[in-house]
C-alpha cells in the first residue's frame, strides 16, 4: 500500500514540474517570433502579370489534363 502512495506523490510532483516548465517556456519569447516581429513592417506582395484563359481555352485545358492523368494512370499500373 505504501508504494502505490509514493507512485501518486511521484506523479503528483512529475505534473507538477511538467506544469511549472510549461508555463515558464512560454513565457520566455522564441527566436521564431522575434524573427516575425521583425520582419513584420516588410509584407511581401504578390504580382501576377498573366491573361485570363477563354472559357474554351479552360476546357481545352482541363481535357489536356484528364488526359494526362489517364495516361499516368494506365502507365503506372502496367
Amino acid at each position: 500500500m505504501k508504494a502505490l502512495k509514493n507512485m501518486e506523490a511521484i506523479f503528483t510532483v512529475a505534473v507538477a514540474i511538467a506544469c511549472g516548465a510549461s508555463y515558464a517556456s512560454f513565457m520566455q519569447p522564441s527566436a521564431a517570433k522575434a524573427a516575425d516581429v521583425a520582419q513584420a513592417g516588410a509584407i511581401p506582395v504578390v504580382v501576377v502579370s498573366a491573361k485570363r484563359l477563354t472559357e474554351q481555352e479552360k476546357k481545352i485545358s482541363l481535357i489536356e489534363e484528364r488526359q494526362a492523368m489517364l495516361g499516368n494512370a494506365s502507365a503506372s499500373t502496367l
